[in-house]
C-alpha cells in the first residue's frame, strides 16, 4: 500500500497541548473490528467494556529525562542532546545507576552550526559530554562526565522529552503525568500513552472484575516520532527497541490463550513486544529487541483487542492500528473521532478495538 493510504485530515486545535484534570476522564472511541460498529464511551467505563478473564498486558516502562539542554564548551553556543541507548550493548535501567563515563551514549542531538566530532559539551550540575563521532540513524556516540551517577545528573539537569507536536516546554505536572501510574522501568524517551489513563482506582475495579493484568517492557525510543519518508512503506525501517517479557507474563499469555480468555494489549508498545516476542507457539520469556514492523496483512498471534490512543497521520504507529482493525475501519474511526471532538495523541482521548462478539 502506499504512505498515502494512511491520510487523514486533523486539524491543529485537535491535538491535546495538556491532560485532563482527571487520568480516566478521556473519552474512549470503541471500533468493533468485525462490523466496523462504532460507539462512544469514557475510558472510565473500561471494566464494564472488557470481559472478566481477559489478561489486560501493560508496558511499566518509565520515561527517563533524557533531554539535555546545554552548551558547547569553546563557543557557548546552544547544543541540545537526547539520550537514546547505551552504545556498547549495556542494559538502559542498569546504566543509569553507574557512574556517569561508564559507558558510551547513542545520543540524538542538534546545536548551532553542528555536533562533530570532539565537540564538547556543558550542562547544568557538572554534567559534560563529548561528541565521539557519528552513528548510524542520525545519531551520536558520546561520552559524559560529571559526578554520581547519569541517572542522578538526568533528574538534576534533564528534561522530559514531550513530544514534538506538543508546542510548549514541559512542566513539573508532566513529571507525573506523562507517565503512567504504574511506570516502573526506567529506559524510555516517550510514554506509552495508552497506559496514561489508567489510574490505581480503575485497576482495582479491573481487578474486582476478574479482569487480570500483566506487564511487560519495552523501551519506547525516538523512532515512534520518526516519519515514514517513503511512499512505499514497506522500504521503511523501524528503530530497534529493547523489550523484556517476565517469565509470569508468558505463562499468563500461555495460559490465557489455552483456555480461550483474550489478551489485550494496552497499547501498541506491548503489541510489538508480545508478537516478537511468540515463537514455537507461544510467547516467549526474557529480554529481546524488536524492529518488527506491523502493517496491514500482518498475522496476528497473540493480541485479541487494543486499547491505544489516537496516532498520527501516516505514521507506523496508525499503520498497526490499521493492521489490526483493518484499514478502512479505523480511518474510518478517525474520521469519526474529529468530528466528535475527540483530543488527539499523547494527551489525548483512545480507542479500544475489538472483536465485539
Amino acid at each position: 500500500m502506499a504512505l498515502s493510504d494512511y491520510d487523514y485530515a486533523l486539524p491543529e486545535e485537535s491535538i491535546a497541548q495538556a491532560p485532563l484534570a482527571e487520568r480516566d476522564a478521556s473519552r474512549l472511541l470503541v471500533l468493533d473490528r468485525r462490523t466496523g460498529a462504532l460507539a462512544h464511551r469514557r475510558y472510565s467505563e473500561l471494566p464494564e467494556l472488557l470481559r472478566p478473564g481477559d489478561l489486560l498486558v501493560l508496558n511499566d516502562s518509565r520515561v527517563v529525562p533524557a533531554r539535555l539542554l546545554g552548551s558547547k564548551r569553546r563557543t557557548g553556543g546552544r547544543a541540545e542532546l537526547l539520550l537514546v541507548h547505551p552504545a556498547d550493548g549495556a542494559a538502559l535501567a542498569p546504566a543509569l545507576q553507574e557512574s556517569t563515563g561508564a559507558h558510551p551514549w547513542a545520543c540524538l542531538g542538534q546545536a548551532s552550526k553542528g555536533l562533530r566530532s570532539g565537540t564538547e559539551l556543558v550542562f547544568a550540575g557538572g554534567l559534560t559530554a563529548t561528541v565521539e563521532g557519528p552513528l548510524a540513524e542520525g545519531e551520536l556516540r558520546v561520552v559524559f562526565a560529571g559526578p554520581a551517577t547519569l541517572g542522578e545528573r538526568l533528574a538534576a539537569a534533564g528534561q522530559l522529552p514531550l513530544p514534538p507536536y506538543i508546542a510548549r516546554p514541559p512542566t513539573a505536572a508532566d513529571a507525573e503525568r506523562y507517565q503512567t501510574v504504574y511506570a516502573r522501568v526506567p529506559g524510555s524517551v516517550a510514554a506509552p500513552t495508552a497506559g496514561l489513563h489508567l489510574t490505581p482506582r480503575l485497576l482495582e475495579r479491573l481487578a474486582a472484575r476478574g479482569i487480570v493484568t500483566a506487564p511487560v517492557t519495552l523501551d519506547v525510543g525516538p523512532g515512534t516520532f520518526l516519519p515514514v519518508r517513503s511512499e512505499d512503506e514497506s522500504l521503511h525501517r523501524m528503530h530497534p527497541e529493547a523489550f523484556d517479557v517476565p517469565e509470569a507474563t508468558a505463562a499468563a499469555v500461555t495460559r490465557a490463550r489455552s483456555e480461550g480468555r483474550r489478551v489485550v494489549a494496552i497499547g501498541t508498545t506491548v503489541v510489538r513486544t508480545l508478537e516478537s516476542a511468540f515463537t514455537d507457539g507461544a510467547v516467549q520469556p526474557g529480554p529481546g529487541r524488536t524492529d518488527l514492523f506491523i502493517r496491514p496483512g500482518y498475522r496476528f498471534r497473540v493480541v485479541d483487542a487494543l486499547l491505544t490512543n489516537f496516532h498520527l497521520p501516516r505514521s507506523t504507529l496508525l499503520m498497526l492500528v490499521c493492521a489490526f482493525g483493518g484499514r478502512e475501519q479505523v480511518l474510518g474511526a478517525y474520521r469519526a473521532a474529529v468530528e466528535a471532538g475527540y483530543r488527539f495523541f499523547s494527551y489525548g482521548d483512545a480507542m479500544l478495538v475489538e472483536d465485539g462478539r
